[in-house]
């Protein structure tokens, strides 16, 4: 039972991020206002969405997001807002444009030319099959025959 509670209490942390007073009244607003905060970056915790987070600028961040959508802001226009002041770093998953598709394309590329070097390096250390670069002279040869039994 305990660990249940345990459990239950940890998967609740991302509930409490959001404190009373800034939940709207509108449940519709509201749901917006979270699907918005999911996506938009706490500038202070770095990898967590300003939903979850409990930083003072993550809280207002929230509540700059909830003040654009009771001013009639759609979706866009109040992400546009944040991003003109706080710069694309604001996003958590930003769009893949002519800036940053070097960022986007250099990890699959770095472990392709990773996976190339490594074939070379292990193709060029294992000996070459079928090739015999040094035969037995007959008289090997016939010892080992004899040593295998043929």
């Amino acid at each position: 039972m305990k660990h249940f509670a345990l459990i239950l209490m940890l998967i609740a942390t991302p509930l409490w991020a959001v404190e009373p007073d800034e939940i709207l009244d509108d449940p519709a607003l509201e749901q917006r206002a979270r699907e918005l905060s999911k996506g938009l970056r706490c500038l202070v915790c770095q990898n967590e969405s300003i939903d979850e987070s409990n930083a003072t600028l993550a809280r207002d961040l929230r509540l700059l997001v909830r003040e654009r959508l009771v001013a009639g802001d759609s979706d866009a226009a109040a992400v546009d807002y944040i991003v003109a002041r706080y710069g694309e770093f604001v996003l958590l998953n930003p769009p893949v444009t002519g800036a940053n598709w070097l960022l986007w394309g250099a990890g699959p590329l770095m472990l392709l030319l990773a996976g190339g070097v490594g074939f070379a390096y292990l193709r060029g250390r294992s000996p070459a099959r079928g090739r015999n670069e040094h035969p037995l002279s007959e008289a090997e040869q016939a010892r080992l025959d004899d040593i295998l039994g043929r």
